[in-house]
């Protein structure tokens, strides 16, 4: 991991907190946390895996229910972590949903709750914990993607959402570093979650995804891109790679959207008749506790 600051913090004895934990990168990367003696506060919309989550881990925890994009329920989440564990050490900014399909036949609701949860809700977690992350002068790590990389057509939404949260917290990091707090910013190529195996349902979308250059068509094991995730907050490190190739891209980024232009324009035709009708909500079954959250709220 590159931008750390040389060794390892170890966990042991902090207390870390992790947004989207019921499943997929959350719910693994708090089991590794918990493992290597961290305390870990899971947050999330689904309350009765967050509780199995929890009662899993070996060491301390709690669960909160809390939706990220929620100013007032996420301030309180945050006071509630500081009152009962004593302090913050590590935020990870992880819950995030996606939709797919071509932007002019999108559901104008689902294309924006991507951006609010996906960016919004990030920079929500970050105005709730900071306060507590600079008094332990600790760390926050932002999970972005492949997407904030190399943006490809049918993801409008989640490509908008990861781009902005890597500039946001690029941003950040320059803002608080001489207060003691480190950002970070996470990339995942594409794992293997609920959220992408909800994605690959649809025809379209997995053929499409298949067609991608090696290595970006491949779906790559949780374990190893947790693991990698885990090593960079133990580094502080400013750029985290859950796959070891997504660092060689940041190098070429500057061509990528003309090449994935092109390339891109030549799949759409080839897909044209297809394609119509995809993405009319969120994908996965984050992307379904998501909108039934939405709905309890609005009863």
């Amino acid at each position: 991991m590159s931008g750390g600051m040389g060794g390892r913090v170890s966990l042991d004895g902090q207390v870390a907190v992790v947004t989207g934990a019921a499943r997929g990168v959350g719910e693994l990367l708090a089991r590794r946390l918990s493992a290597r003696g961290a305390t870990v506060a899971l947050v999330g919309l689904e309350p009765d895996l967050l509780k199995q989550v929890s009662e899993r881990l070996p060491g301390d925890s709690g669960h909160w229910y809390a939706d990220v994009t929620d100013h007032e329920a996420m301030t309180r989440v945050a006071a509630e972590v500081k009152e009962r564990f004593g302090k913050v050490d590590v935020v990870v900014a992880n819950a995030g949903v996606a939709g797919g399909g071509p932007f002019t036949d999108s559901d104008p609701e689902v294309w924006r709750r991507v951006i609010e949860v996906n960016l919004i809700g990030s920079a929500v977690t970050a105005r709730a914990f900071l306060p507590v992350l600079l008094e332990s002068r600790g760390y926050l790590l932002q999970i972005a993607s492949l997407a904030a990389i190399a943006p490809a057509p049918m993801m409008t939404a989640y490509c908008a959402s990861k781009a902005g949260v890597e500039a946001y917290a690029h941003s950040l990091r320059a803002e608080v570093a001489h207060r003691g707090v480190r950002v970070g910013v996470g990339y995942l190529s594409w794992t293997d979650t609920d959220m992408v195996r909800g994605a690959d349902r649809d025809d379209v979308m997995r053929e499409l995804r298949q067609r991608l250059p090696w290595p970006a068509n491949k779906t790559y094991p949780l374990g190893p891109a947790v693991d990698r995730i885990v090593a960079g907050i133990e580094r502080r490190s400013a750029h985290v790679y859950g796959q070891g190739w997504l660092r060689g891209m940041q190098g070429v980024r500057g061509y990528l959207p003309g090449i994935i232009g092109a390339a891109g324009a030549r799949e759409m035709r080839r897909f044209a008749p297809r394609v119509r009708g995809i993405g009319t909500g969120l994908v996965g079954a984050g992307g379904s506790a998501d909108e039934q959250a939405r709905i309890t709220q609005r009863s």
